[in-house]
């Protein structure tokens, strides 16, 4: 939820208003292809988990059919996933990757 914060110059006496950004749930789908190396990969270098973490992250996805792997701002989130989509595609593979709004 983007939350309003407000703040006043001392100086000045102005009051700025700022909104903090929306943020978005990164969410990883399974399908029946992509290697679970792969996801993990992808876990551990673009999203920064540690190798237990990610490999739970993966086993999560691949039993439900799908997980919260990340939570960013949402350019952050994008770049993310379309990094993972592309990198994906360039090994051949369907990974698909959503973005949920929090």
């Amino acid at each position: 939820m983007s939350q309003v914060k407000k703040e006043q110059s001392k100086k000045t006496g102005i009051k700025i208003k700022f909104k903090e950004p929306s943020l978005y749930d990164v969410i990883m789908l399974n399908d029946d292809f992509t290697t679970m190396d792969f996801v993990v990969a992808i876990l551990t270098e673009l999203f920064d988990k540690n190798q237990p973490e990610a490999v739970e992250l993966m086993l999560k996805v691949h039993k439900e059919g799908q997980a919260a792997v990340a939570r960013y701002p949402f350019d952050i989130a994008e770049t993310k996933r379309r990094a993972a989509v592309e990198r994906a595609r360039a090994e051949g593979f369907p990974f698909q990757l959503r973005l949920d709004k929090v």
